[in-house]
């Protein structure tokens, strides 16, 4: 009688308690986590036991990073060990700074590298003044890539495979903004084989996937996630006192602050305060992000005290 042997895995879907696994020859097969708590998200590196013709994880292995989505009741984990997260807005529908300014704070605060990419930059007039609005961002130091993916051009497609390449990204775009375009664009017929999968795992036996790994290439070295909507992002984890810290506009005026515990939003002598002005200087803080910081600050304040 042989013994199975704990097998190296990935997890590349998540379908509640169940994930499918893919092993470092290519299989991919339906696994179950032990226990009852299913702490596995797509990202994981895993160990697992195979039984008959599914598995179970027997192992998560320990994680670079985290990244996490909140809805009313709680915060959840979502994508793991990421080497960049992509955020596709889109000139049309006009876009949520508050969303965006969440998606790079998880970001920052978790040491991956985020790209913002405005799509449609065949629609002029929408275009120019979305691309404006952004320039604080690029002011930043921020990577901010003008796409026009419904015209499926190789320029695209090169400047996104020429940031892409070799690493693990998470895509993240609200309704709307061609995430699915360019999902297709990158990897033709990814969207259809995740239809082909669902109707193969059998709608009733397993809860659609919130988070889907696709290979870009054939040496399997280039990676993108795709997750479904434009999550609140769970900053829930993250102290108020920091905040400021993962905004890098904010960041360099917290030294000249005249308390070490400022909250930047009534002290004497605070250096962020000085710095909201307009978003003309680059060195200066805009309005609209000081206002974020603020709403933010407020919520995760709240949080500490339940």
């Amino acid at each position: 009688m042989t013994v199975s042997m704990r097998v190296p895995g990935l997890i590349v879907a998540n379908y509640g308690r169940h994930f499918l696994v893919e092993s470092d020859t290519g299989e991919r097969r339906i696994c179950h986590s032990r226990g009852k708590k299913s702490q596995g998200v797509v990202g994981d590196q895993v160990l697992w036991l195979a039984s008959e013709d599914e598995g179970t994880i027997e192992k998560i292995e320990p994680r670079r990073n985290l990244f996490y989505r909140q809805d009313e009741v709680r915060t959840k984990s979502f994508a793991a060990n990421l080497d960049q997260v992509l955020i596709l807005l889109a000139a049309e529908p006009e876009f949520s700074a508050s969303q965006l300014s969440r998606a790079l704070i998880a970001a920052e605060e978790q040491h991956i590298t985020p790209i913002i990419a405005l799509n449609k930059s065949d629609l002029a007039e929408p275009f120019a003044r979305a691309w404006t609005w952004l320039q604080p961002y690029r002011d930043m130091g921020y990577d901010v890539l003008p796409l026009a993916l419904a015209h499926n051009s190789e320029a695209d497609r090169a400047a996104l495979l020429q940031r892409l390449d070799g690493k693990t990204t998470l895509v993240l775009g609200p309704s709307g903004a061609g995430k699915s375009t360019l999902i297709n664009c990158l990897i033709p017929g990814a969207l259809a084989q995740t239809g082909v999968l669902s109707q193969a795992l059998n709608a009733g036996k397993h809860t659609t996937t919130s988070t889907t790994w696709y290979w870009v290439d054939v040496a399997k070295t280039t990676a993108l996630l795709d997750s479904p909507g434009f999550q609140e992002f769970g900053l829930n984890h993250i102290d108020p006192a920091q905040l400021a810290a993962y905004m890098p506009d904010l960041k360099p005026h917290v030294a000249q602050c005249k308390f070490y515990n400022c909250s930047h939003l009534h002290e004497p002598g605070c250096g962020v305060m000085a710095a909201v002005k307009s978003a003309a200087n680059p060195e200066e803080i805009s309005a609209n992000r000081y206002k974020i910081y603020s709403e933010l600050y407020a919520e995760l304040k709240q949080v500490r005290h339940y």
